[in-house]
């Protein structure tokens, strides 16, 4: 049996990292993602929300100022969504020289499935791929809220990043990597997979009533187990497995795109 290639790793060390999240500056998955960033290179920045924006999906600060803080040389919170802190990033903290590449996260929580179209996390990384930086959204998925395996994530991501930029990939793509719900060691390897759909909903909507007794609301997504189909990013991390996900920014549906042309 022919041996497999030794896999290609990029050397990262001179190139300049912008981290970015939607869990918020002080997040824990950021101390996770800083430490990870070190491992790659010496020139890492970080511009991240000031607080939790998670959900924001690709949304834009409008009909407000964005305040900036800095917090040292290299580090700063913006008062705004994770879509704004890149914005930020790359027209304002560092002009000077744009990053060669995006990492955002380690989201608390996967993103997968439908998740990407609300995840701060992955609306990140569609913007450094919007202006041009190679982009990778991490997130490191649970099913305890009370038992997280960062280390998870921070034992495997450096490789994986490694490798994902020795490989490249093209301008209008983000790389969406999901780490399992598994100690570092039961890792179970890397599938190379598509966005999946969930077949059942975790959506919890929980009313309430305030103090002078009008309702009000919370809504959440509890984590459930359902049968994914093979070969997508929900069934790849249920069975142990690191999945990475190329995802396109042309949402373009080319099936419908020519039934309509023929149509019309």
């Amino acid at each position: 049996m022919a041996k497999k290639p030794t896999p290609k790793r990029a050397n990262l060390k001179n190139k300049r990292i912008l981290l970015t999240n939607d869990d918020g500056i002080n997040a824990p998955g950021m101390k996770v993602l800083q430490r990870i960033a070190r491992e790659l290179s010496d020139d890492v920045w970080v511009v991240a929300p000031e607080t939790e924006h998670s959900g924001a999906g690709h949304s834009l600060t409008l009909t407000a100022p964005l305040r900036l803080r800095k917090i040292s040389s290299r580090k700063f919170a913006v008062q705004g969504t994770p879509t704004d802190c890149v914005m930020m990033a790359l027209n304002q903290v560092m002009a000077d020289k744009r990053p060669d590449l995006l990492l955002s996260g380690v989201n608390r929580g996967a993103n997968m499935g439908e998740d990407v179209t609300y995840s701060g996390t992955i609306a990140a990384a569609m913007e450094g791929t919007l202006v041009g930086v190679p982009s990778i959204a991490l997130s490191q998925s649970f099913a305890n809220r009370r038992v997280m395996h960062w280390a998870t994530a921070e034992k495997h991501s450096a490789d994986i990043v490694r490798r994902l930029v020795a490989i490249g990939w093209s301008k209008d793509v983000l790389m969406n990597v999901n780490f399992p719900d598994v100690l570092p060691g039961d890792v179970q390897g890397i599938e190379i997979c598509r966005q999946g759909r969930r077949d059942i909903t975790a959506l919890n909507i929980e009313e309430r009533i305030d103090a002078r007794e009008r309702p009000y609301y919370w809504i959440g997504f509890r984590p459930q187990h359902g049968s994914p189909a093979e070969n997508t990013d929900l069934s790849a991390t249920e069975a142990g497995r690191i999945a990475i996900t190329p995802l396109h920014m042309d949402l373009t549906e080319n099936k419908a795109l020519k039934q309509l042309k023929a149509a019309f």
